[in-house]
């Protein structure tokens, strides 16, 4: 224990091995008690540090933890960014090592501001916060990079009843709570009062979780609507190639055509690799199919449109075509993948800065939902899944969530994994039906505890069929989301820095 608390090498190397235990705790691995492990050595680790020794030990902890759960990284700029290994490899390292520096400066902060002498309790709140106060700041910088969080290794763990109570977040604090509690027990035996607390907020977080977990907070709106997801299984390398284009057209159309009639038909991210307007005689066929099967049909396609300033610009979109209206712009775009920050600096350096369709605009915030066969539909487009915040600000208008996706990007990693992990925890936070149509997996279908009902084999072209139940009411956090959360994580803070600074 001492190696751990002790300037140097080896507990930084011991904070490095912590880290990449999250990722284990984490879908495909799902060994959830590793997450708490995790949390505790870190903050054991960093007992005892200066400031400067903690932000570099938070940082190896936070390179262990990112290297290891978004490595896959390297594939899509390997595989189909087309940059050498070398060159992959260092961009995978240097973004690695960027995401680091949120743990560095946990590290720093707790031991320059926060840490308190002799209050093992209120150390451990105060940690808890500061150590979802910097998650949630990962996921707002440069637009965010809200990935390996680890409240969502509780999807199928105990603490998965206050999901819809404050979600993922709330998971996180609970488990972060919990670790520093555990870590501070020698000297909560010395303190009866903190002693007391402590097995307080225990009981309370995982005793109400598990009282929670059979709580029922929303109910069927209507009878269950037949759903059709179509996974054609396009290789990346040949997506946006225009020689393909009809291939592909083809392939979704008579996938449809051959698929068993359905409430409603779903096809994944840009199906349709081409500009919806010169699409319109294709998707006016495939609205006419629709409509004589009374079926609605969403699809992924690429949209041009003027912004508020009149400018031609080009969004990653979703269309609707028969018993269905409406059309949705994504809101939150992948770094590189769809637009390309510093862009006249780095187009043209390599070929992954030059991506197809990577030159996407935001859609505007204030977009009505899709409507098809009467219910609202919340969309989300790949990426947006993983917001929590935003996910939450659609869901509360919805009957039924649908995400699309093509994370053919990502390859055999476990990156899709990973995705459709937190996708699951949308549906648990929402109390909702999810749709999860993909290119090449993984499509399913998700009830409204987080649990798949329905699924397809990844990388194979197939059809996935099953039923979705529109539901009404609010869960608490579609109701109050993580200002209940936020605010007294601030308060402890503030708390926490007045005492340090008086004692």
């Amino acid at each position: 224990m001492r190696w751990i608390t002790r300037p140097g090498w080896l507990g930084n190397l011991l904070a490095l091995a912590a880290g990449a235990l999250t990722t284990l705790s984490l879908a495909p691995f799902d060994i959830w008690p590793l997450a708490l492990l995790s949390m505790g050595v870190i903050y054991l680790g960093l007992r005892e540090l200066t400031p400067k020794q903690a932000a570099g030990r938070g940082w190896c902890y936070g390179f262990g933890l990112f290297a290891s759960g978004v490595s896959w990284v390297y594939v899509s700029i390997h595989d189909f960014g087309s940059a050498p290994p070398v060159l992959a490899g260092a961009l995978t390292l240097g973004f690695v090592a960027g995401l680091a520096l949120f743990f560095m400066l946990l590290g720093w902060a707790w031991a320059r501001w926060l840490r308190q002498t002799a209050a093992p309790l209120l150390n451990a709140l105060l940690f808890a916060a500061l150590w979802l106060a910097l998650d949630a700041l990962r996921g707002w910088v440069l637009t965010g990079f809200p990935w390996l969080y680890a409240g969502y290794s509780q999807l199928n763990g105990p603490l998965a009843g206050l999901a819809p109570v404050g979600g993922v977040w709330l998971l996180t604090f609970a488990l972060a709570l919990t670790a520093t509690l555990l870590v501070e027990l020698p000297q909560l035996l010395r303190h009866k009062a903190s002693l007391s607390g402590a097995l307080i907020l225990l009981v309370a977080f995982w005793g109400g979780a598990l009282a929670l977990g059979k709580q029922a907070w929303t109910s069927a709106k209507a009878e269950p609507i037949t759903v059709a997801a179509m996974q054609g299984n396009v290789a990346q390398s040949i997506k946006w190639d225009p020689k393909k284009l009809e291939m592909q057209l083809l392939l979704y159309r008579d996938m449809t055509f051959r698929s068993k009639p359905a409430d409603l038909i779903v096809w994944p991210e840009t199906a349709v690799p081409i500009l919806k307007e010169h699409a319109e005689g294709y998707l006016t066929m495939m609205s006419r199919f629709a409509q004589d099967r009374q079926s609605a049909l969403i699809t992924g396609v690429p949209v041009r449109q003027p912004n508020a300033n009149g400018d031609l610009r080009y969004y990653n979109g979703l269309t609707t075509a028969g018993d269905a209206q409406g059309t949705y712009l994504k809101q939150k775009l992948v770094p590189f993948g769809e637009y390309v920050p510093l862009q006249d600096l780095l187009r043209g350096l390599i070929a992954f800065f030059d991506l197809p369709m990577s030159d996407f605009a935001r859609g505007s915030p204030e977009q009505p939902l899709l409507q098809a066969k009467g219910f609202q539909i919340a969309p989300f487009i790949c990426y947006e899944v993983v917001y929590p915040e935003f996910a939450a600000g659609l869901a509360a208008q919805s009957d039924i969530l649908l995400t699309v996706s093509n994370d053919a990007w990502f390859g055999h990693s476990i990156g899709p994994l990973q995705h459709l992990q937190m996708a699951q925890m949308r549906a648990l936070e929402a109390g909702r039906w999810m749709i999860r149509a993909t290119n090449n997996g993984v499509t399913v279908l998700i009830d409204p505890h987080g649990g798949i009902v329905e699924q397809i084999p990844a990388f194979q072209e197939a059809v996935l069929y099953g039923e979705v139940t529109p539901m009404q009411g609010l869960t608490p956090y579609l109701q109050w989301r993580s200002w209940p959360l936020i605010t007294i994580c601030a308060l402890l803070l503030g708390w926490g820095l007045v005492r340090r600074r008086r004692g």
